[in-house]
């Protein structure tokens, strides 16, 4: 593996070698502070450049951390304070650039086509940071987050209730190559790109396991995970009172979580609109590991900066 762009670049053993290698990094972590070095030691004397056009906390916070915590250095830069992110040189001439200054690079965009287009000119390792159309890194946490509590995640369902987006995307993915069922709930006209369902129902062994509905009760029924996102992904605030309208009927309460498994497991990739897409209730729940899901962005970060560059 060459790069992180998607996850259905990589195959079923090197999508399980991140997240294998994930838990070895937080269990041989322990309790550290955050500012402590690991043992293991793979980035030594590398450095890693970031490229944020969007708002991030999870992802900035984690990767900046992974990497200095392996051993190597990190420099972050906002869209407004380089020439590609004012709209003044290429992406070409930019990739060329920072090959030569870093040994990774991580960019969150709003183009996935401009991963694309800087992966034909680097000379170094890229990783999707989160575009329009998929967020990998994410998905790789939700996963690891359910097999810490429940075990191998094969065979087991994963209910999406919301926006069919990049979230949706990545874990749809990712269900078809470790044979998850994955049943995703929108209000219709707000379903999962048709490339990715494509895509994935090429890669599932068995087809049914993968279920779009406009229904969150179905999706929900004896579900192991309740999942979901804001409605209105970084971009999309002109989108905001339309979409609340939509949406009505599928915000994850009590009453949704009480048609799931008994000791099903809720999750929010971040930041939420409590009672919106989620009530405080059920996001103050014992059913919920948000915030585990949440710390191990950290511990995914760091098996993949691992796994590109040692």
């Amino acid at each position: 593996m060459n790069h992180f762009i998607n996850i259905s670049d990589l195959s079923k053993n090197e999508l399980r070698s991140i997240i294998d290698g994930a838990k070895k990094r937080k269990s041989e972590r322990g309790k550290k502070p955050q500012s402590q070095t690991d043992d293991y030691q793979p980035l030594q004397g590398k450095t890693m450049i970031m490229i944020f056009e969007k708002t991030s906390t999870r992802t900035r916070i984690s990767f900046d951390l992974a990497v200095k915590q392996l051993g190597g250095s990190s420099i972050i830069l906002n869209q407004d304070e380089i020439h590609y992110g004012k709209g003044d040189e290429t992406i070409k001439d930019t990739a060329k650039v920072l090959s030569q200054y870093a040994d990774i690079l991580m960019i969150r965009t709003d183009l996935h086509k401009n991963v694309d287009e800087f992966k034909k000119y680097l000379e170094i390792p890229i990783i999707n940071g989160l575009t329009d159309q998929g967020h990998p890194c994410q998905v790789m946490s939700d996963i690891l987050t359910f097999e810490e509590l429940k075990g191998n995640i094969k065979g087991k369902n994963i209910a999406w209730i919301g926006d069919g987006n990049n979230v949706a995307n990545s874990l749809i993915l990712s269900g078809a190559l470790l044979g998850i069922e994955v049943r995703v709930a929108c209000p219709k006209g707000y379903e999962p790109s048709p490339y990715v369902v494509n895509k994935a129902l090429q890669i599932y062994k068995d087809k049914k396991l993968l279920k779009i509905s406009n229904d969150p009760f179905l999706a929900a029924r004896g579900a192991n995970v309740l999942y979901t996102d804001v409605w209105s992904s970084m971009g999309e605030e002109n989108k905001k009172q339309d979409k609340d309208k939509d949406f009505k009927g599928f915000t994850i309460d009590k009453n949704l979580l009480s048609n799931t498994d008994e000791d099903a497991i809720v999750l929010h990739c971040l930041p939420a609109y409590r009672f919106k897409e989620i009530t405080d209730e059920v996001f103050e729940s014992k059913n919920s590991r948000i915030f585990q899901q949440a710390e191990n962005r950290l511990h995914v970060q760091q098996a993949l900066l691992a796994c590109l560059l040692s």
